[in-house]
């Protein structure tokens, strides 16, 4: 009888780790969990097994192999606000004790009572204002380490966790796909490089290096004796729109075989990803998903509205040119890391959506 047992025990633990090893093959042998199965998933992959084989036409050199992705609503969201405009506002109130002025002066009076209309009728020259004010007149390590510090407990005010927690989940594994079969991933941000820095390595495992972004101008001065660089209240570089080909050029130094965006701020970027002699992966972020992030549009039939975070006319030029346009809504499992297991896959309902994989 003790053998009995014995051999039935075993008998159940060698199934158990059989099925053990079984998920886990299973999950190894998918880079892209987070991902719906479909065209687009199949896209990403076809394209990287061709890209990536030596005995194919479309071949890629290793040093060739170059993804660049937007920052704010591709990597991480962008609403309500941009996190580096939260970052601002929240410096602006922290240094308004020192500056009375600010009570009566806009926009900093429209931050000082938040009051968001105002704000935003200040357009990007008021952001503008916000951000000398709040990033300039220190050195680079000193605004290195207010901005380590902000993003170790600010909070995005619509999900209630940090910012660094915020990240796509599916672009996390996307990134860590495409660096596992010799690609070399960058941020191309409209954003500040200064701001991004800290942060990019810990939440999506790109280095300081391959941070791409605006800058101000830094100035080398000689403190007591030792070197500093600060950071001066004029802008030195933006790297948005048509300045994004500009600064891949100028910064990498060769042209990229995979750009990810999802606004018109990236359109430039694409068509220059697109213009490359080699096979090339191009695709948008649609923000559709209502429930589990934001859902910026469409406006279906009306001219020049917004279809997600970009305009109807960017819409149209991907449809025409093959570039993929990513459904959050349909394509994506999950969204972020914390999805509970009730909300994956449940969004995939095969609902109307913008997409050029249709």
């Amino acid at each position: 009888m003790r053998a009995y047992r014995h051999s039935v025990l075993l008998s159940l633990l060698m199934a158990s780790t059989t099925l053990i090893l079984s998920n886990t093959l299973l999950a190894a042998a998918d880079p892209l969990p987070s991902w719906n199965e479909g065209p687009t998933k199949q896209a990403i992959t076809a394209f990287v097994n061709r890209t990536t084989n030596q005995s194919s036409p479309d071949f890629i050199p290793q040093e060739h192999r170059i993804a660049t992705f937007d920052n704010d609503g591709t990597l991480w969201p962008s609403h309500p606000m941009y996190t580096q405009l939260a970052f601002a506002i929240e410096r602006i109130k922290a240094m308004a004790p020192q500056h009375p002025e600010w009570k009566t002066k806009q926009p900093f009076k429209a931050v000082l009572e938040n009051d968001m209309d105002t704000l935003a009728s200040s357009g990007e020259e008021g952001v503008a204002q916000l951000v000398m004010a709040s990033h300039a007149g220190m050195s680079t390590a000193e605004f290195e380490a207010i901005v380590t510090e902000w993003f170790k407990t600010a909070q995005h005010p619509h999900f209630k966790k940090r910012y660094t927690q915020l990240a796509y989940q599916p672009m996390i594994e996307l990134l860590k796909y495409l660096r596992h079969n010799g690609f070399k991933t960058y941020i191309v941000s409209g954003g500040g490089i200064e701001f991004m820095r800290p942060m990019t390595q810990a939440v999506y495992g790109i280095p300081p290096e391959q941070v791409i972004g605006s800058s101000i101008e830094i100035k080398y001065e000689l403190q007591q004796g030792k070197p500093v660089l600060m950071r001066q209240a004029k802008i030195d570089f933006i790297s948005d729109k048509a300045g994004k080909p500009v600064a891949i050029n100028r910064f990498i130094g060769k042209r990229p075989v995979v750009a990810i965006g999802n606004s018109d701020g990236d359109r430039q970027m694409l068509e220059w990803t697109d213009a490359g002699s080699k096979s090339s992966l191009k695709m948008l972020v649609l923000h559709d998903d209502a429930k589990r992030e934001y859902a910026y549009g469409p406006a279906e039939g009306l001219p020049d509205t917004k279809v997600g975070a970009f305009s109807e006319s960017l819409y149209k030029t991907a449809k025409k040119r093959n570039w993929i346009v990513i459904s959050m809504k349909r394509d994506w499992k999950r969204i972020f890391s914390f999805d509970s297991a009730e909300q994956l896959g449940t969004q995939n309902t095969g609902a109307k959506t913008f997409s050029t994989n249709e």
